[in-house]
């Protein structure tokens, strides 16, 4: 093609209507990428020990029965997320889809309580009933009155009722044990997840991939879950990191203590 031709083409009106379509779409990707989100992140959190301390302070305090010197550990594991009325971008929301170690969900799934405020206090609360939950299956399981032995839970500014699970766990080991004069952990790090009931039932949490990273980081080789969650733990599952399926504290227990005999062990 001639210059001239080459000049008559770019300048043709056609041309030059395609080039300004071209640049304003730019703008608005461009715009629509700092434009807040309904969206929040969320990434791997703490983790800490139910038979040990949190910010210098016991996680379990336990009065009216004597307790036992426990080895190994029993991991509760969060996730950490943007706070309730911060929102993310286009591009940050882009940028943690292809993360591993992020996840970008709802807000209203991560926060139901729309209200800064009221989200804190929501989690609070699910917080202590998982407490007061996690101290009646366990003490239910050792058939143990509540009218003697009286457990405090401290985790300080930690919510939601992801923890019952472990809690439980370690309310039961630091009373008994595995019943036979040893550890339920076996001195391994074993962390885990999953709400209880009163009566035991261990249930679906959500997030379950951040908190496998969030074990492996902190040295677990077992992981805990509730059986509803096989396969999304499968997500970006840590190499080192065993998962453990299932449906009720006494699964829990037995499971744990099939990992130290040797015995048949549940798995995703």
């Amino acid at each position: 093609m001639s210059d001239s031709k080459l000049t008559k083409a770019l300048t043709a009106p056609r041309t030059r209507a395609l080039a300004l379509c071209g640049v304003l779409v730019a703008a608005l990707f461009g715009v629509a990428g700092f434009v807040p989100l309904p969206y929040t992140l969320t990434w791997p959190g703490l983790t800490a020990d139910t038979l040990g301390t949190y910010h210098d302070k016991p996680v379990l305090t336990i009065t009216g029965a004597p307790l036992r010197t426990t080895e190994g550990e029993l991991r509760m594991v969060t996730i950490s997320a943007t706070n309730p009325g911060e929102r993310t971008t286009f591009w940050r929301s882009l940028e943690a889809w292809f993360d591993p170690n992020e996840a970008v969900r709802p807000t209203e799934s991560v926060y139901p309580q729309s209200n800064p405020a009221k989200a804190e206090q929501e989690t609070a609360l699910q917080m202590t009933e998982s407490q007061d939950s996690a101290t009646a299956a366990a003490l239910g399981y050792l058939h143990l009155s509540p009218d003697q032995v009286k457990v405090k839970v401290d985790l300080g500014d930690v919510g939601g009722p992801s923890a019952g699970q472990m809690l439980a766990l370690g309310i039961i080991d630091k009373l008994a044990g595995d019943g036979k004069g040893g550890d339920l952990t076996g001195g391994l790090k074993i962390a885990g997840t999953g709400t209880i009931t009163d009566q035991g039932v261990v249930g679906a949490v959500g997030g379950v991939p951040l908190k496998t990273q969030a074990a492996a980081r902190d040295g677990a080789t077992v992981f805990l879950l509730p059986k509803d969650e096989c396969t999304d733990a499968g997500v970006n599952k840590p190499a080192q990191l065993r998962l453990v399926p299932v449906g009720t504290l006494a699964e829990a227990v037995s499971a744990l203590d099939a990992l130290k005999s040797g015995g048949s062990v549940p798995s995703c």
